[in-house]
């Protein structure tokens, strides 16, 4: 392959990374309409809750096809606040998955409630929702039936179920339609952690919209990039009156300068992330389109590819927001020498993820050991991330394949 290739991506505003270089584990894709946008922001004396704020959550709200959408600092943040504004305190459950970044988990912890795992879709990497219909009918009953899905310690058999929180794993929206079946049978809210998806659409419907509160996250690595940052949608006007005020130090409308109603947070977006983000908003679907091209030239180079293993696409996924690009290896395969050798070749790669709930903290308060969510382990175990943005261009992705190819060949 010859060195002189390079990504020059038409429009893509990032210098070009020569193929002999070390290739980014992955890249914001930023132009001069997002430098212009943040140092005309730099000009003026507004640099937070700012029109700029206003101008991205209206862009955002529009897109996803919602009545309110908030902007926050961070995708733990609007998680956190989804977890305020629906009432989940002290002692209550909620469902959710132990295959995810410990912020899921973390926002519920923060509140005194208690995470009650269940185990994945072994293809998709989604909560199983079988197993989410059936803790959810046990939890209700009570009793012995409740007990097979509480941890071995740090939960109160005379806690109550309150909510479901599914995240949409790698830009893959989970199954919705058992989740909202099971809300509906059993009255619990839905937290959709879309903090990897926006974009992405289940059956034709945006990722965001299809619970109560959805939360869609902006980290440099994301379908868009505010630097930090995130934005928490719904439908419900008194969640978002809620998050607004809590997201400001607990200032609700109509407070007086340094008057708070509650117990609030500085979760708010300043002015120079908000300008970032409402331009991203603006090229949203060519940031998707080319991150789809990647992953097709990923797909097209690793599908027949010994030892290697693709993330499955649910039917009912109408668009995948590719977050990251994971492949399985096959059991047997050492993944840390594989690794070792595509670093050494100047190709980074990282596992995705480590089980929530073999976390140090986790295990200490709630007594979980290895084995306990098998699939869950069995993914975090063979799963690598590989580089992966819209920036990058063919020949690197050429360039990881065959590196992959020869690391696995050793």
């Amino acid at each position: 392959m010859k060195s002189e290739k390079t990504n020059q991506t038409k429009g893509q505003g990032n210098a070009p990374y020569p193929v002999g270089e070390n290739i980014p584990m992955s890249s914001p894709d930023i132009t001069n309409l997002e430098r212009e946008a943040v140092a005309k922001v730099m000009q003026t004396p507004r640099l937070s809750m700012g029109p700029e704020v206003a101008a991205f959550e209206k862009a955002v709200s529009r897109y996803v096809g919602v009545e309110h959408a908030i902007a926050v600092s961070s995708g733990t943040a609007g998680l956190h606040l989804a977890v305020r504004a629906l009432g989940i305190t002290d002692g209550d459950w909620v469902i959710t998955t132990p295959f995810s970044f410990v912020a899921s988990t973390n926002v519920l912890l923060y509140e005194r409630a208690v995470p009650v795992f269940v185990d994945v879709d072994p293809e998709t990497g989604n909560i199983n929702t079988d197993l989410m219909a059936e803790a959810a009918a046990d939890l209700i009953a009570g009793g012995k039936k409740a007990s097979r899905w509480l941890p071995l310690k740090g939960a109160e058999p005379s806690g109550r179920l309150r909510a479901l929180l599914p995240v949409d794993v790698f830009g893959q929206p989970a199954d919705y339609d058992p989740v909202q079946a099971i809300s509906d049978e059993h009255n619990l809210r839905v937290i959709e952690d879309s903090c990897e998806a926006l974009g992405a659409q289940y059956k034709g419907r945006q990722t965001g919209t299809l619970g109560d509160i959805g939360v869609f996250a902006f980290y440099p690595n994301k379908q868009i990039t505010t630097a930090e940052g995130a934005m928490v949608v719904t439908d419900r006007v008194d969640a978002a009156d809620l998050i607004r005020a809590l997201r400001n130090q607990g200032r609700a409308p109509g407070d007086k300068w340094l008057d708070h109603t509650h117990l609030g947070y500085n979760y708010r977006l300043d002015e120079m992330s908000a300008a970032l983000g409402r331009v991203q908003m603006s090229r949203l679907d060519e940031l998707l389109e080319k991150r789809e091209r990647v992953a097709a030239w990923y797909q097209a180079r690793l599908a027949e590819m010994p030892g290697v293993e693709l993330l499955q696409i649910s039917p009912s996924t109408s668009r995948m927001s590719w977050f990251v690009y994971v492949v399985r290896l096959d059991e047997g395969i050492d993944r840390k020498r594989v690794t070792e050798q595509l670093d050494a070749q100047g190709v980074p790669t990282r596992p995705y993820f480590t089980p929530i709930h073999l976390q140090r903290y986790m295990t200490d308060r709630f007594g979980y050991k290895p084995g306990d969510y098998p699939v869950t382990e069995d993914l975090s175990r063979r799963s690598l991330a590989l580089p992966f943005s819209g920036t990058l261009s063919e020949a690197q992705v050429e360039r990881v394949c065959d590196c992959l190819v020869q690391a696995l060949k050793s």
